[in-house]
């Protein structure tokens, strides 16, 4: 070194540049994969778009899913607007009268399996109050409809319908007064509607209704309807973010080749995760507020939403904003720990050792471990939810992560058949780490499923109790307390004239009560007076001989202190008082000869006894308080016998209460989230298909070159197409095996814990099914691209 070099080169060492610190060269990391991300040509942008996609599926998901909290307030609150304040249920039509009380009848009816509620009102004044929603009051014969009722009036092949509701349509009801877009709703005008005839006077709308809080075992079923529907959400994005690495993995290695070392290259990874997630967030977003736009048209087990209901919690939304790119940056980052990426290619350390089983078996038992320790759920005992739906998260991602390893040990030992099948097996030898992921949402889904549906078998018994009532007796019942004149047997002749009807059990019921001066706390002996005919009566007490103008004494069965008190009211040759305490009572002589009987049961169930007298005997139109009662039966096989029979009611009393005989009546509660659980599970099982096709697409993009190199060689398109089969049907099938195993297990320990035991060990056959059409759908729609991609073009390199 000469005297002039060795005097510079302490300058030159103070001037040559620093090495950036840690925290910038992550940046500049993160930035260059963004970069390529952004800027790789038409092959980054493919892979970008479908990893942007395939997260934005699962964002929209999720935020549908974190605005239910405020769809279901938005309802409940348009619930409580249009809930009436009700004034008086008395007969006496002068109580508390004003110039806007209106009076209003229930008159809520069902067509083809589908509820119409409806309400008959009548102004009491000139300014009566309106319900939410409604402009102008309806006049007489005159009614406001929801949309979706005026749309269904409208049909052709609903005239049974516009037959019962013959009003003249004045208006829409606005949506301020519905709960959903497809809800039918109608208020009608009346000016014959009197409390006599069953109306009560309201005089506004807007009470606050509060809810009954969920019993504990239906906490138990919320939180796992909750884990379910969410997991495979989170394991499908997870998934996602991941379409592309081997491309990915190839260009980091030509990064390596010009001197980055495996540092640098996983922040280039990381980056171009981070940008592919955040693009899929927008994507998301997107997806979620144009959708929004179309969620009033659709309609799924009978529930539909208002688009302005769908608003995510703000809470929720900037979880979601925060913890799908951290997820996506993360799962980047373990994914790329199997990997060794050197200047001159790519090493995946997972075939050398094999993938390890004992970590993966941890997670599922640790959860059923946390299940078990949360211990038994009592009907009425308050519940934590967290560690219920931790140890099911748990299981469930557990599952997930079992799969990877059954699928790889399952693969390496099939060998021979034919050329699809070999292909399809020496591909998914050489990746099954792709197949797996593929398919892990199905597994999830369908395990949570199984668990939900043995649940919710197991609770059955719980949420659905036996009425009683005889459907082979009479399958409806109708209450009118519209009695005047001729209206009691005219009523009960148009039933029997109606198209249809086998057998009409028509009654006028009253009370009758022993005359007499009572003190304030003294109860008179009352008993029930039913009047029809010989034939009527027979179907409610065992009678024999029976003319017109007969009247019986009827005892319950089995019950001696009420044939006692049934006797102290009906006393042989006396008088008793006919509808006493509403209105004037009519006094009445029980003929002396009357004979005692034995009551029945009728079709509902209800046991009968009291007074029972034959329409000779005494003017059924002329008793006060009564009620027309029917019990119907009808031929099955008559079409629509149901909506004459409907018609017929409304023909006789648009007021009068219609109810359908069945033997089990449902929890509403538990209904509800069952319905919550089928719409839940439908969109869950279509998000589940988008994965596995935008996988498949991705896969088969992947291998372009591949199949045209094979196509070139002389396989024909349809051995090409048997082998994508098989590549989807062995990851579907063993992962189906997964989910049942998992499901089964799960399942049995929610039964043991909420004190029930496992109804049928069955019940995974039809969601296996479901998983299994999955394979042929996904399969017939990547059949177009993987018909494109076997073209010669396919052999160009560059």
């Amino acid at each position: 070194m000469t005297l002039l070099e060795s005097r510079d080169a302490p300058a030159a060492e103070h001037h040559r540049p620093q090495p950036p610190s840690r925290g910038a060269a992550t940046l500049r990391d993160l930035g260059l994969g963004i970069r390529f991300a952004a800027a790789g040509g038409r092959e980054g942008w493919i892979r970008t778009l479908l990893t942007a996609v395939g997260v934005g599926l699962g964002v929209a998901l999720l935020l549908l899913a974190s605005s239910v909290p405020h769809l279901l307030d938005e309802r409940a609150a348009r619930e409580a607007a249009r809930s009436e304040t009700r004034i008086s249920d008395s007969p006496d039509t002068n109580a508390v009268k004003s110039d806007s009380s209106v009076l209003r009848i229930n008159a809520t009816t069902e067509y083809h399996d589908r509820t119409v509620a409806g309400y008959l009102m009548r102004a009491d004044g000139s300014a009566p109050v309106r319900p939410p929603g409604v402009a102008r009051f309806p006049g007489a014969d005159e009614m406001v409809v929801s949309p979706a009722l005026k749309e269904l009036l409208a049909a052709p092949g609903n005239e049974l319908l516009r037959e019962r509701l013959p009003y003249a349509i004045t208006g829409t009801i606005g949506d301020a007064g519905l709960r959903s877009p497809g809800e039918l709703l109608y208020y009608a005008g009346s000016d014959t509607l009197t409390p006599a005839s069953g109306g009560h006077r309201i005089s506004g709308y807007g009470n606050s209704l509060d809810g009954e809080p969920l019993p504990a075992l239906l906490v138990v079923l919320t939180v796992m309807v909750c884990v379910v529907l969410l997991v495979p959400v989170a394991i499908f994005i997870a998934t996602a973010v991941r379409f592309g690495g081997d491309r990915r993995d190839r260009r980091l290695a030509a990064l390596r080749l010009v001197g980055a070392d495996i540092r640098t290259t996983r922040r280039v990874a990381a980056g171009e995760a981070l940008f592919g997630a955040v693009l899929g967030l927008l994507i998301g977003l997107v997806f979620f507020l144009v959708g929004r736009q179309f969620v009033g048209a659709v309609e799924i087990w009978d529930v539909s939403a208002f688009p302005a209901d769908l608003v995510p919690d703000a809470l929720l939304a900037l979880l979601i904003v925060v913890a799908v790119p951290l997820t996506a940056v993360l799962v980047t980052l373990v994914a790329m720990r199997s990997v060794v990426i050197e200047p001159l290619g790519v090493v995946r350390r997972g075939r050398d050792r094999g993938r390890r089983l004992w970590w993966r078996l941890l997670m599922p038992l640790a959860g059923l471990a946390v299940l078990g320790f949360t211990g038994r759920v009592g009907k009425y005992e308050v519940v934590n939810p967290f560690p219920i739906a931790a140890g099911a998260v748990l299981v469930l991602v557990g599952l997930a992560l079992l799969l990877p390893w059954l699928v790889e040990a399952c693969v390496n030992r099939l060998r021979g058949g034919p050329v699809p099948w070999q292909l399809a097996t020496r591909r998914l030898q050489l990746s099954s780490g792709a197949a797996s992921r593929a398919v892990s949402g199905v597994t999830v889904a369908v395990a949570g499923a199984i668990a939900l549906q043995m649940l919710f078998a197991a609770m059955n018994a719980d949420f659905n109790r036996m009425t009683g009532q005889d459907p082979t007796r009479a399958q409806f019942a109708a209450y009118s307390q519209k009695v005047t004149d001729e209206a009691a047997t005219s009523a009960i002749e148009q039933f029997r004239a109606t198209r249809g009807v086998e057998l009409v059990i028509g009654s006028v019921e009253t009370y009758a009560a022993k005359p007499g001066v009572y003190a304030e706390d003294d109860i008179p002996p009352t008993t029930s007076l039913t009047i029809g005919t010989c034939e009527t009566l027979r179907e409610l007490a065992r009678i024999g001989t029976c003319q017109d103008g007969d009247t019986f004494v009827v005892h319950p069965e089995n019950d001696k202190d009420m044939s006692h008190w049934v006797d102290q009211a009906a006393r042989k040759g006396k008088v008793v008082e006919i509808g006493s305490g509403d209105g004037k009572p009519v006094r009445w002589t029980l003929p002396a000869d009357s004979p005692t009987v034995t009551g029945r049961t009728d079709p509902m169930g209800t046991p009968h006894y009291g007074i029972m007298a034959t329409t000779g005997a005494i003017d059924a139109g002329k008793l006060p308080a009564a009620t027309i009662t029917a019990h119907i039966r009808v031929d099955r096989s008559v079409p629509d016998v149901a909506e004459h029979v409907r018609n017929t009611a409304a023909r006789i009393d648009p007021g009068m209460r219609f109810v359908t005989l069945d033997s089990v009546e449902r929890d509403r509660q538990y209904a509800s989230i069952q319905t919550g659980l089928q719409v839940g599970a439908t969109v869950v099982l279509l998000l589940i298909a988008a994965s596995m096709l935008v996988s498949q697409l991705e896969q088969l993009r992947e291998r372009r070159r591949l199949l045209s190199v094979l196509v070139a060689f002389g396989t024909r398109r349809t051995t090409l197409g048997w082998s994508v089969l098989w590549q989807t049907a062995v990851p579907v099938v063993l992962g189906l095996a997964v989910a049942v195993a998992g499901g089964l297990g799960l399942g049995a320990t929610l039964a043991w814990m909420t004190e029930k035991s496992v109804s049928d060990w069955w019940l995974f056959l039809p969601l296996t099914g479901a998983g299994a059409a999955l394979i042929l759908l996904v399969t017939a729609l990547s059949l177009p691209s993987l018909w494109r991609l076997m073209r010669p073009d396919g052999l160009r390199t560059e």
